[in-house]
Formats: structure tokens, C-alpha cells, sequence
């Protein structure tokens, strides 16, 4: 069996992220969610909180397992024997990045492929930023993540 990985900081999950997720197990029979710190960013949940909802949120996907990592992706992915990096893709934007970031895992351990899977174009436009941009704003974020994700955010913001 191919061993697959899907990491992101997942702050939070969103649907789009449970679309990527779901297609990708299929795929690959299992993947690995890995939930990760991204320097770049301050998260909203802490990474424990993170786990429990994106646990709850893909606990009727068969194949799924979540798990936590600190440092370099390719690290773990070497660690793990990891064959292949799973990335969603909602749009334009997305691709430099996303090939930057794979170019420089290859860099580091050469042993996995990335495989970027498109998000379906009725959540393409959802990002986790934006979701907690419009639940600060008081706006209605329940067609837009897992439901255990939006009652943890109804919990978390004023």
C-alpha cells in the first residue's frame, strides 16, 4: 500500500480540506493527516484542539488516521517512509507556492512524490483564514466546515 500524507496547519478544517482528504484515501487506500505549526501563521486552536477536531471530522472516512508533527515535512516523510505528498490546489494562487514548497521537500528527501489534487470548484473559494475572518465578524460559517468545527469556533470567538 502507498503510504500518503496530507499535512497543513488545519486551523481549522475546513470542508474543502475534508474534500482533499476524503478523494485522497480513496486514491491511495489511507493517508496520514498531518497536522503541523506553520511559523508563518498564529493559530486560532492549539494543535491538540486541531487533532480532536480534524479526528472528529474524518472519523467515518475509512483509511484516515491524524496525527502531529514538528519541523520539516520531509523529515517526517523520511522518517516514515512516506511515498507520497498529498496537496490541494483551490485555485491559481495556490500553485506557486505549492510547487515552491514541493521542490524543496524533493530537496530534502527525494524518496516521496507530491500529488496535487484540485479542491472541487463549489469549495475552491474557502480557506481556513477566511472562515475565521467572517466567524470574528459574527457571520455564519456552517456551510463551510465540519459541524463539531464550527460549534468549537462558536465556543473559541466572542
Amino acid at each position: 500500500m502507498i503510504k500518503a500524507v496530507y499535512a497543513g496547519s488545519f486551523d481549522p478544517v475546513t470542508n474543502g480540506h475534508i474534500d482533499i482528504i476524503t478523494r485522497a484515501a480513496r486514491l491511495f487506500g489511507s493517508i496520514t493527516v498531518l497536522v503541523m505549526k506553520n511559523e508563518n501563521k498564529t493559530p486560532l486552536f492549539s494543535i491538540e484542539e486541531r487533532v480532536d477536531m480534524l479526528a472528529r471530522s474524518v472519523e467515518k472516512i475509512p483509511g484516515v488516521r491524524v496525527e502531529t508533527a514538528q519541523g520539516l515535512l520531509a523529515d517526517y516523510a523520511r522518517k516514515n517512509n512516506v511515498q507520497v505528498l498529498v496537496r490541494g490546489l483551490r485555485g491559481a494562487a495556490d500553485i506557486e507556492p505549492e510547487f515552491s514548497a514541493a521542490y524543496f521537500n524533493k530537496q530534502f528527501y527525494s524518496g516521496a512524490e507530491t500529488v496535487f489534487l484540485p479542491t472541487d470548484s463549489a469549495l475552491q473559494f474557502i480557506s481556513s483564514t477566511l472562515v475565521k475572518e467572517v466567524a470574528k465578524a459574527g457571520g455564519d460559517i456552517k456551510k463551510f466546515v465540519p459541524p463539531q468545527v464550527a460549534a468549537a469556533m462558536a465556543k473559541k470567538l466572542p
